[in-house]
C-alpha cells in the first residue's frame, strides 16, 4: 500500500471521526469545562480573601490544571474518541462496505489509531491552551512557568492522552462494541486503577497499571493527594516497557479481531 493510499485512508477515518457531533462536543466539554470551573472558582475564591487562597494561575495554577487535563479529564476525552476510532465502523454498519473494496482489514485498523490521535490531540491542545491563558491571566503577580515547563508539560498531556487513545482503540476493535469499550475503559480509569495503586501491600505490581507508568513522566509532582491518588515511583526504562506493553498487548489484539471477525 503506498503512502498516498495510507494517508487517504487515515483522512477518511478523521473526517468520519470529526463528524461525529456527539463525541466531539463531548470530549471538548471533558477537555475544557472542568479547566473553565477550576480556573473560575479558584479565581473567585483569591479575590475573596488572597491571603488565605493562592492565586488561580501562576506556577500552582498551572501544576493543579495540567493534573486535571493530563491525568483525569483529558483521558476521559481520549477514551471516548479512541472507542469511537476503534469501533465506529462496526456500530454504524459500514465495516461489510469497506472489506468488500477489498482493502487489507489490518490497513482498515491501521488508519484508525493516527485518525484517533490526530482528533484527540486536537481536543487536548485546546485544553493545553486554555490551562495556558489561564496560567498568566490569573497570576496575580506570582511567578509563572518558564518555556521548558510549558513545553514538558504539552508533551506530557499528548502522551498520558495519546497512549490511552491508542489503547483504546485497540480493546474497542477487540470488544467490537463501542459501549461495553467504554464502560469498560472509564470503569478502569476512574476506579480501578486508582484502587490498585492504593493498595501497598501489592508492593511493586503496581507498576503496571498503565496510569501509574505515565504518571512517570510527569514534569509536575503529582503527589499521593492529585486526581490520580497514590503515585507509584518506578524507573524511566520501566515506565517505558509498561507503556510498550501496554500498547503492544492492545492494538495487537485489536488488529487480530479486525482481521478475523465476520464482516
Amino acid at each position: 500500500m503506498s503512502a498516498t493510499i495510507a494517508a487517504n485512508m487515515i483522512g477518511a477515518d478523521f473526517l468520519k471521526l470529526r463528524k461525529k457531533r456527539g463525541t466531539l462536543i463531548w470530549a471538548l466539554v471533558l477537555a475544557l469545562a472542568p479547566l473553565l470551573i477550576f480556573f473560575i472558582v479558584r479565581a473567585a475564591q483569591h479575590s475573596s480573601s488572597p491571603t488565605a487562597n493562592p492565586a488561580a494561575g501562576g506556577v500552582g495554577g498551572y501544576t493543579d490544571a495540567l493534573r486535571l487535563l493530563a491525568m483525569f479529564f483529558g483521558p476521559l476525552a481520549a477514551i471516548m474518541i479512541g472507542t469511537d476510532g476503534g469501533a465506529g465502523d462496526i456500530a454504524s454498519g459500514v465495516f461489510r462496505d469497506l472489506v468488500v473494496t477489498g482493502r487489507s482489514r489490518l490497513a482498515l485498523f491501521a488508519a484508525r489509531v493516527p485518525a484517533a490521535l490526530a482528533l484527540c490531540w486536537l481536543v487536548v491542545g485546546a485544553g493545553y491552551l486554555l490551562t495556558i491563558l489561564g496560567t498568566y491571566l490569573f497570576a496575580s503577580g506570582t511567578p509563572t512557568p518558564d518555556g521548558a515547563l510549558l513545553a514538558n508539560g504539552l508533551g506530557f498531556a499528548l502522551l498520558s492522552t495519546g497512549v490511552v487513545c491508542a489503547v483504546a482503540v485497540g480493546f474497542a476493535s477487540l470488544t467490537a462494541s463501542r459501549p461495553a469499550a467504554l464502560t469498560v475503559l472509564i470503569g478502569w480509569h476512574l476506579v480501578a486503577s486508582p484502587i490498585l495503586a492504593s493498595i501497598s501491600s501489592l508492593g511493586s505490581t503496581r507498576k503496571i497499571v498503565l496510569s501509574q507508568a505515565v504518571a512517570h513522566f510527569s514534569p509536575v509532582s503529582l503527589g499521593d493527594r492529585g486526581p490520580r491518588g497514590v503515585t507509584v515511583a518506578m524507573g524511566g526504562g520501566t515506565a517505558l516497557v509498561v507503556l510498550a506493553l501496554w500498547l503492544a498487548a492492545l492494538l495487537a489484539l485489536g488488529a487480530w479481531r479486525t482481521r478475523t471477525m465476520d464482516a
